[in-house]
């Protein structure tokens, strides 16, 4: 028994007794009725058994061709999802896509939802650059950026992504053995860790309602990467002040809790920088769009 003429026979018996007539699947399948007829005849007769009963009126199913009859309907619709498979491919936007974005940022919240974004857009590219150049105009070698900063930038296209909270962040075990903490003046007594360089801090801010504090605290500890930090007050060596994104997986794992989380502090905003208007559902603006949708609550 010939197997590959026997499949594409069981696809042609299929569409014969789905249209209940030799001459509508043989235009289906854009060969002669006579094509068909000869198709069936040959399975019928590797088979060893009749399938259909022909008169000049109609056809019918035989007993064992309603058997027979299943096998073919799924090997059928295997072919056709098949082929809808092949199609969405190609109808799948293709390019590469150069991405820029914040070091700590990017590889905390970035990567993330580019590996996301990779496994389900097949034929795009993203070639990340990691930097903490923070500048209002887009490279001419990077198709998109992402920028922090406390106001809009003021040159070119841009998107808002997210509200980015900071906030002071200690380990319970160093908590325990200090005073406590139920108001910012009381922040001198402990060992604060901060920020230097671009992102140096000179005084921490503090709101709440109508109140406004700008407080001068003693820092042993200084870097210039939040990442840092985080394992400074991980290893319990006093307060760091981070961007929530940092710190939200310790906290959730009960490494670090958040302090005076009543008082607001620094608020940045993310953006995403453009060269110009985004053509809809090119890769660029699908990138921006899924990053927007991923990092929104960030």
């Amino acid at each position: 028994m010939e197997n590959s003429a026997n499949l594409t026979a069981m696809l042609v018996f299929a569409r014969v007794v789905e249209l209940q007539s030799f001459s509508e699947a043989a235009r289906a399948l854009g060969w002669s009725k006579s094509h068909v007829s000869r198709e069936i005849s040959r399975l019928e007769l590797r088979l060893g058994i009749r399938l259909l009963q022909r008169t000049t009126r109609r056809l019918a199913l035989t007993e064992l061709g309603q058997a027979y009859y299943p096998y073919c309907v799924r090997m059928l619709a295997e072919v056709q999802r098949a082929d809808a498979f092949v199609q969405q491919l190609h109808q799948q936007p293709a390019g590469n896509v150069r991405l820029q974005a914040p070091v700590t940022y990017g590889c905390q919240c970035v990567v993330p939802v580019l590996n996301r974004f990779l496994r389900r857009h097949l034929h795009i590219n993203v070639d990340l650059e990691l930097t903490d150049r923070n500048h209002d105009r887009l490279d001419e070698q990077v198709d998109v950026a992402i920028v922090i900063r406390s106001r809009p930038p003021q040159q070119g296209h841009f998107r808002v992504i997210s509200d980015i909270e900071w906030g002071l962040y200690a380990a319970p075990g160093y908590l325990a053995q200090r005073p406590a903490i139920d108001h910012p003046e009381m922040l001198p007594r402990h060992d604060l860790l901060l920020f230097h360089g671009p992102a140096h801090t000179a005084a921490l801010p503090f709101r709440r309602d109508k109140q406004r504090l700008a407080l001068d605290v003693r820092s042993r500890f200084r870097a210039n990467n939040s990442m840092a930090l985080l394992n400074a007050a991980l290893a319990g060596s006093g307060i760091a002040y981070l961007p929530s994104y940092m710190a939200q997986e310790a906290v959730a794992r009960g490494d670090i809790q958040q302090l005076l989380p009543e008082w607001q502090m620094d608020r940045l905003q993310s953006y995403l920088l453009l060269h110009d208007t985004l053509q809809p559902a090119s890769p660029v603006s699908l990138l921006c769009d899924t990053l927007i949708a991923a990092l929104v609550s960030g």
